[in-house]
């Protein structure tokens, strides 16, 4: 697969950021998009190790970053995979880009196309270097109404691929709280749940402590409006937490609207610890045994 092209035209200034100063306890990175960067994998967790984060997950989003992501996984010993239609895919492959919202114009698949697509994340998700299934879950801010219903469909089965094969389900949430935690009570969560780049208030935080869902920060923590999720990241339990990326995207402050890589990790580190009243190094190994565990081995 040859890497894809970022649909939103990129960063206006396509510089790299500086590295860094190192972090003295390695974390991960625990949500990425290396498919979208300018790097190689391997480059990446050169420039990324350097700076103390040792582990990268590589997350699929449609079938096609879903296979590249496993190939990578399996080419790499730290890069660990995940597999999933994204929730704005499910909707693209059933019903089509007629006015080319996505930039890719489809014609539509139907429920067959869903059906296929969907077999191949199950066939995808067995594999031992597969580490999760996601990220999945839903996305009311881009999709229409005629969407939500195929979303909440494909979100349904991926929950079920998940505990299948005994794996955790990465969660993508925008603008769909109380369906997510809905859907989850009705089909049975799995027993491992990452809500990445998590994006809810601290009542939100709160829920999900309660259930033990697992909440993963990236650099948006440190944009001057995201008070609400610096609320919520102080209530959320340290062993409830996870550092990522996203990247390219979400660069952390002061560097947001370059690209982002798992380089910059650190930058989300510091600034985590500082809104928790944590030390630098405390925090990290909370942050490493937090990951090492949500992405466990089955």
């Amino acid at each position: 697969m040859s890497k894809r092209k970022r649909r939103d035209g990129g960063p206006r200034d396509t510089t790299p950021p500086p590295a860094p100063d190192p972090l003295r306890v390695p974390v991960w990175d625990a949500h990425t998009h290396l498919d979208l960067q300018d790097t190689t994998p391997a480059d990446a967790l050169s420039a990324a190790a350097a700076v103390g984060v040792d582990t990268l997950v590589q997350v699929g989003i449609d079938v096609p970053s879903s296979v590249w992501a496993a190939r990578t996984a399996a080419a790499h010993e730290r890069v660990h995979a995940t597999v999933a239609l994204h929730p704005n895919e499910a909707p693209r492959i059933v019903l089509g880009d007629p006015d080319g919202w996505s930039g890719q114009r489809r014609a539509p698949g139907g429920a067959a196309a869903l059906d296929a697509a969907i077999a191949e994340i199950d066939r995808l998700a067995a594999l031992p270097h597969v580490r999760g299934v996601g990220e999945t879950g839903l996305d009311y801010f881009r999709t229409g109404d005629e969407g939500v219903a195929t979303q909440q469909e494909s979100f349904r089965r991926h929950i079920e691929i998940a505990k299948r094969h005994r794996k955790p389900l990465v969660i993508h949430d925008r603008e769909a709280h109380a369906d997510v935690l809905r859907i989850l009570a009705e089909e049975g969560a799995p027993e491992r749940v990452v809500f990445h780049c998590f994006s809810g208030d601290a009542e939100m935080a709160k829920t999900c402590a309660e259930h033990g869902y697992v909440m993963s920060f990236a650099g948006n923590v440190t944009y001057p409006s995201a008070q609400p999720l610096r609320d919520a990241l102080t209530v959320a339990p340290t062993e409830l937490i996870l550092v990522e990326t996203d990247a390219p995207f979400l660069t952390p402050v002061p560097y947001r609207g370059r690209p982002n890589a798992p380089y910059l990790v650190p930058i989300t580190v510091r600034a985590m610890a500082e809104v928790k009243g944590l030390a630098e190094d405390d925090l990290a190994a909370a942050l490493a045994a937090n990951a090492e565990r949500a992405f466990a081995p089955a």
